[in-house]
């Protein structure tokens, strides 16, 4: 049996009893809102709510809910739009709740070591936060500038630092989450240790805003690490570069960020960002490796035995190191910045897959076989130390992934190498709308059921984020 959206009417009545809960300010009805709310930086798609609203408090998004699910209006929650999968279209229309104005960080534990913030605080401002206090939150997606920190809570997000310290998942201790039909409940507590029936807490991470609303985050945090050295090393190989990712790792290295870029990304971006990265024509990839820690002298021997075994790789003999401040500063901008830089360059269909770190190597050069087989071009940019490789693609004539049979076609040939190299389909960005099409690679039909079926238990009337990972339907 198909549970499908019984989808109601957002009715002149409705839009009252909504203006009335989240106030006359906070509510939008205008196209030029609706159209800004129906886009994220998912390829070029945009489907437009009926209605946005902007609430303050757990409880209003509480009344809100009860009323979507009594009249079954579908419901899309939001961060600050920086996904990359479509989680946060309102492909169905409805109820787009905003959760810009729930944005205070609303205590930092220094004793226990650990942050309770509402979901709308930037994460960048979070982590500079905790920072001051002499402590560290290490998740860092590229988007920290800008995403929220109930954004990366809904897509498990990873970020650079992610091979050291682990993704978002590692450092949620509870949360207090709305869910569909309007309760308001916590699903775990404050503890570092919980064996305490199942977990709630980390079946809510990752789910990408269909089992709840997230209105309150508990993060560990760790000791804010004194030291970091970081350099970049360029390489005459893409595949070499991708090598030597596993290599510096079973050398018994384990470096805080170890992130690849190939060539034409960081030409693109260089460029978008006016930067005076030195780049060698002859190049074809770089890394960028960082090191952490506490005693520096320690960190340099590191880095310093790194480079050699790295040259002994096939690195090139221009290994830039970080002098100072200013420096890493630049080159962190530069790859925080590819994703932005190569989508206004035309590569506007982004994939986000992870295979084992071994894999690299065969994976990229699947790729390349794969745009020349399929017609498209391709630029591999990434978190290269836990395997996660960013796939940004260009294709005449196509701007999204969703309307051009070929390159369907070519994104599940894609997957299926992914799949056959022990990988899977998404690392940190999510399924979302975009990539829901292809989880029959890596999932049976038993897993999809039981994913199915947990839907249904939070939400039995279909309404919170319905379509996204999958469509639900339910055997009986």
């Amino acid at each position: 049996m198909a549970i499908a959206v019984e989808k109601g009417p957002v009715t002149a009545g409705l839009v009252e009893t909504f203006r009335q809960i989240v106030g006359d300010q906070f509510i939008a009805l205008d196209k030029d809102s609706l159209e800004a709310y129906g886009h994220d930086e998912t390829e070029h798609l945009n489907y437009p709510p009926e209605v946005v609203l902007k609430p303050r408090t757990a409880e209003e998004i509480s009344a809100i809910m009860r009323i979507c699910h009594q009249h079954r209006i579908p419901v899309t929650p939001r961060g600050a739009g920086t996904g990359l999968s479509g989680g946060a279209l309102p492909q169905l229309g409805g109820v787009l709740i905003s959760m810009e104005r729930m944005n205070t960080i609303l205590e930092i534990d220094e004793r226990n070591g650990q942050v309770r913030t509402e979901p709308g605080v930037i994460t960048e401002v979070l982590q500079n936060a905790v920072k001051e206090k002499g402590l560290f939150y290490p998740p860092d997606p590229s988007s920290r500038g800008s995403c929220f920190i109930g954004g990366n809570i809904a897509e498990n997000s990873g970020g650079p630092k992610a091979v050291k310290y682990g993704v978002v998942k590692d450092y949620v201790l509870n949360l207090q989450i709305v869910l569909p039909t309007g309760e308001i409940i916590w699903t775990g507590a404050n503890v570092l240790k919980n064996s305490t029936g199942y977990n709630l807490t980390q079946l809510v991470v990752g789910s990408e805003g269909t089992l709840g609303i997230v209105t309150q985050i508990v993060l560990k945090l760790l000791p804010l690490p004194r030291y970091d050295l970081l350099m970049l090393v360029p390489f005459r190989s893409l595949e070499k570069a991708g090598e030597a990712v596993s290599a510096i790792f079973r050398a018994g290295f384990t470096p805080s960020a170890l992130e690849l870029v190939e060539i034409d990304a960081l030409r693109i971006t260089s460029r978008f960002v006016d930067s005076v990265l030195p780049l060698q024509e002859d190049t074809e990839a770089h890394l960028i490796i960082e090191v952490d820690g506490n005693h520096l002298e320690t960190l340099q021997s590191e880095m310093e035995a790194i480079a050699v075994l790295l040259e002994e790789l096939g690195a090139g003999e221009d290994i830039l190191f970080a002098d100072d401040a200013v420096q890493k500063a630049e080159l962190w901008k530069v790859r925080r910045r590819v994703a932005e830089a190569v989508k206004m360059d035309g590569y506007t269909i982004e994939e986000d897959t992870v295979v084992p770190r071994a894999a690299l190597p065969a994976l990229i050069r699947g790729v390349k076989d794969l745009g020349r087989q399929y017609g498209f071009h391709a630029v591999c940019y990434g978190h290269a130390g836990d395997g996660n490789l960013h796939i940004r693609i260009k294709k005449e004539g196509s701007a999204n992934s969703q309307e051009d049979p070929a390159m369907v076609e070519g994104l599940r040939a894609l997957f299926q190498l992914v799949k056959e190299l022990g990988g899977t389909i998404s690392g940190e960005h999510g399924i979302g709308l975009v990539q829901k099409g292809y989880l029959d690679i890596v999932f049976g039909e038993v897993q999809m059921d039981l994913m199915r079926r947990i839907k249904q238990v939070f939400d039995p009337n279909n309404i919170l984020n319905a379509g996204k990972i999958f469509d639900q339907k339910i055997k009986q």
